[in-house]
């Protein structure tokens, strides 16, 4: 499989196979250099140079799925860094190769030959030292405004973080953002201090959360520095502290916090604070409370449809992960509490296919929500990269999929036990093989250790009847059914 079709390779010499192996971790030496490590380390592992035809570069790809995504992404790149080492090289060309997978000996490994670099402080005012044992904790990076996915939901508080960017300290100061666990505060605190740092690259903005703040606050009172503390948080250009709502009951923190925010704002210095609710539903002090509503206040609420399909998308642009719309569509609607949960299912299906190879589909992203207690109704047929073969389901189909649907083994659904967790998939394999696959009632009771015929037709009747009544059998019984491809 290539990108046209593939090219006859002869077995290269001993001499051969070194050569390319140089010649390819030269070439991706310089490849390295201009994508993300991330994605590097992803879509590189495992390849090799295969051969030489021509002006034509053969590459090996260990996985089909990597053939699209290095057509679409890498194939550009690949040949301009190859063209640097090599000017004969004037086309490349894709091979699936599944021999590469794992195989250190013909393809290389790039952990070995491209070593995690070793970390380094951030430069400047990034990781800010305002005492012993005080300092900002690290902006993540990969926290901006720009990425940062804006809907209904959240678009004042995101143009509020953007004009506090512009002029800190000024219109909206303080700015008080409030919403629930996992819908993107976090984030958007994080980012204004990056933008805020890129604007004013000399600026000192210290990024914390309550707890540390207390922590630092008994530690000051243990070590009596109180006035050291105090100096130099009220130095800071911008203060930025995540979920204040914990200050309540801490009486001294709260006076400490109360007059380092009088210094600062007095002072026209920014100060950004975020919780789980609005000020006045916080349980501290009516001062403070109201300090917090004397500038900008904004809500970052549940993301609508739209917002999280949007969110899922440039989740899976960042992973560089080809995952169907449909797929994406669906965790969309069904995962609807926060951007945390959203994500978390997106990550099941990076781990799908990173770990198993597996590109996710509607019916493996419904499993993974439904160990996770997320029961959704599946009702759109499977789509994805993985159409089994279709054939007329045979009875031991429907026995092992009951079986693995309810956790039961067959030999207990087709022998004589009568408890309750077997009952019922006893009975539904048994309605499965009458609608389905025309089985007469005789059959199906001989199939099930000679049971008599009455007894299968009763337990049909009931399934039939009880999914009139009971939305929960009735999505397992579905779930089944597609599962067979019978609907």
């Amino acid at each position: 499989m290539s990108s046209a079709s593939s090219p006859s390779i002869a077995a290269p010499s001993a001499q051969e196979v070194a050569a390319h192996r140089e010649l390819w971790l030269s070439v991706l030496r310089l490849i390295e250099s201009k994508v993300q490590r991330s994605q590097f380390l992803t879509w590189f592992k495992d390849t090799a140079v295969l051969g030489r035809d021509g002006g034509k570069l053969v590459v090996g790809l260990p996985l089909p799925m990597a053939l699209h995504w290095h057509m679409e992404h890498y194939r550009s790149i690949t040949l301009e860094c190859a063209q640097e080492i090599d000017e004969g090289v004037t086309q490349v060309v894709y091979v699936v190769d599944g021999g590469l997978k794992d195989n250190p000996e013909r393809a290389p490994n790039l952990l070995d030959h491209f070593p995690e670099p070793k970390k380094r402080k951030l430069p400047g005012r990034q990781e800010v030292k305002m005492a012993e044992g005080i300092v900002s904790k690290i902006l993540n990076p990969l926290y901006t405004l720009e990425n940062f996915v804006v809907g209904g939901s959240n678009r004042l508080a995101h143009a509020a973080c953007q004009a506090v960017t512009v002029q800190p300290g000024g219109r909206y100061n303080p700015l008080f953002l409030y919403g629930g666990v996992g819908l993107g505060k976090t984030h958007l605190l994080q980012a204004t201090g990056n933008a805020i740092l890129k604007n004013m690259p000399r600026a000192a903005v210290v990024y914390t959360t309550t707890e540390d703040f207390t922590n630092q606050v008994i530690e000051a009172i243990r070590s009596q520095k109180m006035d050291k503390l105090r100096y130099r948080y009220r130095k800071v250009d911008a203060l930025i502290i995540d979920d204040v709502q914990f200050l309540a009951n801490k009486e001294r923190t709260q006076e400490e916090f109360f007059h380092t925010f009088n210094a600062l704002y007095e002072d026209r210095k920014q100060v950004i604070l975020s919780a789980d609710r609005p000020p006045q539903e916080l349980n501290l002090e009516d001062r403070l409370i109201s300090r917090f509503e004397r500038g900008m206040i904004a809500d970052v609420g549940v993301p609508d449809y739209e917002t999280r399909l949007a969110i899922l998308v440039e989740k899976a642009r960042a992973y560089e992960l080809f995952i169907d719309m449909n797929v994406l569509q669906f965790i969309a609607e069904h995962t609807t509490r926060n951007v945390r949960e959203l994500e978390g299912i997106l990550m099941q299906a990076v781990a799908l296919y990173e770990l198993e190879e597996r590109m996710p589909t509607i019916r493996s992203i419904a499993e993974i929500m439904r160990k996770l207690n997320k029961d959704p109704h599946v009702e759109e047929e499977d789509v994805g990269f993985e159409q089994p073969v279709k054939r007329a389901p045979t009875f031991q189909d429907v026995l092992e999929a009951v079986s693995r649907y309810f956790s039961v083994s067959v030999q207990d659904m087709i022998g004589a036990s009568r408890v309750r967790e077997i009952l019922i998939p006893r009975q539904i394999a048994m309605f499965l093989g009458k609608k389905y696959l025309r089985m007469s009632y005789v059959h199906l009771g001989e199939m099930f250790s000679n049971r008599d015929h009455t007894t299968v037709m009763n337990a049909v009747a009931k399934i039939e009847e009880k999914m009139q009544n009971d939305p929960q059998l009735l999505r397992e019984v579905r779930a089944i059914e597609r599962e067979l491809g019978m609907v």
